[in-house]
């Protein structure tokens, strides 16, 4: 397989469980680039997609590429998503370019589940038009990592282009039975577990991490924090790369790399948060692998709805049926607008989609807590005492609940620093002026040390 816009490795390590060969790789990001060396020193490694030579790239007959998701990512809102019009999103064209030049068998791409209804659906539309017009069967899945294994949510569509056999593509993503009934999703984010040894308290399911967990904002209600009793902290960098799927490490580069002053955390949670989940990729890969494996059935497509409804039965629920003829002249002039199923596949000029569980048949359980730290980390990685006051006044600004044992936390975190004083009695007409207060303390587990009586400058106090 060769691996392009690799990141830190996640789909080379996912195919090499699944006993796939590694024979090149492209990355243009510097830090990234020097974890693929560490890793894989010996593979051919290219910077930059826009400058590979297509003689030059090893054969191979699986090319794997989660392409860039910034200007499709419902994370940024109504605001830059510019689709495959944006300078990151639209580097799937250069990967068409090589796709013409050197067609490799298979290509499995990844991207943010926003690319389903990105520009209203045509910005899914071409893509799926630009590797079929090439000769590829493509099906795609939104799949969920929180149930392969990982106790993290993090929803994902996966296409997987097999050359000329949609029934390959098809045995890709799905099984001859449905996904797994998922059940009750938020009791996952509210169930508290409490790490033996630290007393560490998280959920059972972590939510989805970002290039971003790194920093800490005070009004990013989606993330998720660790508590307790009286702190709570964001996950560190190697709880970060186990809620991927690596082993705690994998983004620490070699020797050769410098790093900042300030430490590589801001690279690795970075790196990390934009990295694919490797339990489902190697769900993924393991069927992939298996399916080409399997001599190439004889049969010819006859009724190909009715047999895609046979391999697939997840293509059962909700099933719609379109034809590209029908909708590129509205695709092409920006006029389509169709909300595209979580399922699917394209062959040809037939489309056949429809609703799909985000597991597999099987649940694989996972837990946050049994990836916590065994010791307590330092305490850069600790919320500060303001920065708890921030956050509960914005939450109850807005009406918003956090996870309880983070909540209690926060609360006593601030009753520490701004202890209640009894209420002090005015006379007639007393203007009382709000206490601004922000502590400046040094927090410890366990306790605060408060620095000086004047320790209270950020909390707004009205008596």
């Amino acid at each position: 397989m060769a691996s392009l816009f690799a990141g830190i490795g996640g789909f080379d390590r996912a195919f090499e469980f699944a006993n796939a060969n590694v024979v090149a790789q492209c990355e243009i990001d510097p830090f990234c680039r020097a974890i693929l060396r560490r890793h894989w020193p010996k593979v051919a490694l290219f910077e930059d997609i826009k400058e590979i030579v297509p003689d030059e790239l090893p054969a191979a007959d699986i090319w794997t590429a989660g392409f860039p998701c910034q200007d499709v990512s419902l994370a940024r809102g109504n605001h830059g998503r510019s689709g495959l019009n944006g300078n990151h999103t639209s580097l799937f064209f250069e990967l068409i370019d090589l796709v013409e030049a050197k067609p490799p068998k298979v290509i499995l791409l990844e991207n943010v589940v926003g690319l389903l209804n990105s520009h209203n659906g045509c910005d899914f539309a071409i893509i799926l038009r630009e590797l079929t017009k090439h000769g590829y069967a493509v099906s795609w899945r939104v799949l969920n990592a929180r149930y392969f294994g990982t106790p993290q949510s993090r929803s994902r569509v996966f296409m997987v282009a097999w050359g000329g056999d949609y029934r390959r593509a098809l045995a890709s993503l799905f099984e001859h039975v449905p996904g797994a009934k998922v059940g009750a999703e938020r009791a996952g984010f509210i169930t508290p577990y409490t790490h033996v040894k630290t007393g560490a308290i998280v959920p059972e399911i972590a939510y989805c991490l970002a290039a971003t967990s790194g920093r800490h904002t005070g009004n990013d209600w989606a993330r998720s924090y660790v508590s307790y009793k009286d702190g709570v902290r964001r996950p560190t960098p190697s709880e970060s790369e186990r809620l991927q799927g690596f082993p705690a490490g994998w983004t620490i580069p070699g020797e050769d790399y410098r790093a900042p002053a300030r430490g590589l955390d801001s690279e690795r949670y970075r790196a990390t948060g934009n990295a694919v989940a490797v339990p489902v990729v190697r769900w993924i890969a393991e069927r992939v692998v298996k399916a080409a494996a399997q001599p190439k059935e004889g049969r010819e497509r006859k009724d190909f709805e009715r047999e895609c409804l046979r391999l697939a039965p997840e293509l059962k629920k909700h099933t719609e049926t379109l034809q590209f003829d029908r909708i590129i002249e509205d695709v092409e002039s920006g006029k389509f607008a169709y909300r595209w199923k979580g399922c699917g596949i394209a062959w040809g000029n037939d489309i056949v989609e429809g609703a799909t569980a985000p597991a597999p048949s099987k649940i694989v359980q996972s837990r946050f807590v049994d990836l916590i730290d065994a010791e307590v980390p330092d305490d850069r990685y600790f919320l500060t005492p303001s920065a708890a006051v921030g956050m509960l006044r914005r939450a109850d600004s807005v009406g918003r609940t956090f996870f309880s044992p983070m909540r209690t936390a926060l609360e006593i975190m601030v009753r520490e620093v701004v202890p209640v004083a009894p209420e002090p009695r005015r006379t007639a007409g007393e203007n009382i002026a709000e206490a601004s207060i922000r502590p400046s303390c040094s927090v410890q587990r366990g306790h605060l040390e408060q620095a000086g009586a004047g320790a209270a400058r950020a909390l707004r106090v009205t008596h």
